[in-house]
């Protein structure tokens, strides 16, 4: 039981920090250092086990965007004329254009992530590095030149799929690297955010299914209710969150966000250091 509640935390955890631009990966495994999953009595399964449950768990979030939007996202939907069936057809296009990057550079160096990245100092450090950045660069007055997905062309969309491989370094934010990318590529933010989570359902399916099938471990039930109790309540909590994040983006500036990296960051850093 005690697992259950663990993986409900961590679904939590998962889905509010996936789409703010404040890295859910480096939330997830600081949340697993505090609070150690353990479905399996053997550590090496177990360890196996985490690492997949940590990817996995983002199926979750996969569905609340391909639910809230799944009329934008749908080339067929009969409410749109030939025109509006093009344009989300050429969005798709541009979509796969802009995970080429993260693809690629997954693949060739997930193992050499796993083994050498996920540490609490390079967390905070991207932490506190990204953090800055968004400071840096939401005090400088940008002029967005583009307002809609019909003016995003494919040359910045693989641009903006380069900043969205920078995440693959725990601690960076997928979304954060993505929204940074984007803005500085003269999009608006509105248009920035929502590329940022089309661009996470082909990059977050890829990446579980790797997981999955490099995973060397037969699930128990107990494996099994921990990972689809995580995956249900990170579904539920990003809907939440991304709802939030676009009524927020509408007002505000990304600031706070890179604030809180930043205050994060230097907690995580004081704590492993003394």
């Amino acid at each position: 039981m005690m697992e259950i509640v663990k993986a409900v935390i961590l679904g939590i955890v998962q889905g509010i920090t996936e789409w703010l631009p404040i890295s859910s990966t480096g939330h997830m495994l600081l949340v697993d250092e505090l609070m150690k999953l353990s479905v399996f009595e053997d550590p090496v399964m177990n360890t196996s086990f985490v690492n997949m449950f940590m990817v996995v768990i983002q199926f979750g979030s996969i569905l609340a965007v391909a639910v809230l939007y799944f009329h934008k996202l749908n080339p067929f939907s009969s409410r749109k004329n030939p025109q509006e069936k093009q344009e989300t057809l050429n969005l798709w296009g541009k979509v796969i254009v802009g995970v080429i990057p993260a693809g690629v550079a997954g693949i060739l160096l997930d193992d050499v992530i796993d083994a050498y990245l996920h540490g609490p100092e390079v967390i905070a450090l991207m932490l506190i590095v990204y953090g800055v950045l968004f400071l840096v660069i939401e005090s400088q007055r940008r002029r967005p030149t583009i307002r809609s997905f019909e003016d995003l062309d494919y040359k910045t969309a693989l641009l903006i799929g380069c900043f969205q491989a920078l995440a693959l370094i725990p601690g960076t934010s997928r979304s954060g690297a993505t929204i940074l990318g984007a803005v500085l590529l003269g999009t608006s933010r509105t248009v920035a955010a929502e590329f940022s989570f089309f661009l996470a359902v082909p990059v977050m399916a890829g990446a579980s299914l790797l997981k999955i099938i490099k995973m060397n471990v037969v699930m128990n039930s107990l494996a099994w209710a921990t990972v689809l109790t995580g995956v249900l309540v990170a579904f539920v909590v990003s809907v939440i969150a991304i709802r939030f994040l676009m009524d927020y983006i509408r007002r505000h500036n990304f600031k706070i966000f890179g604030v809180y990296r930043i205050v994060l960051g230097a907690i995580v850093l004081v704590t492993v250091l003394f």
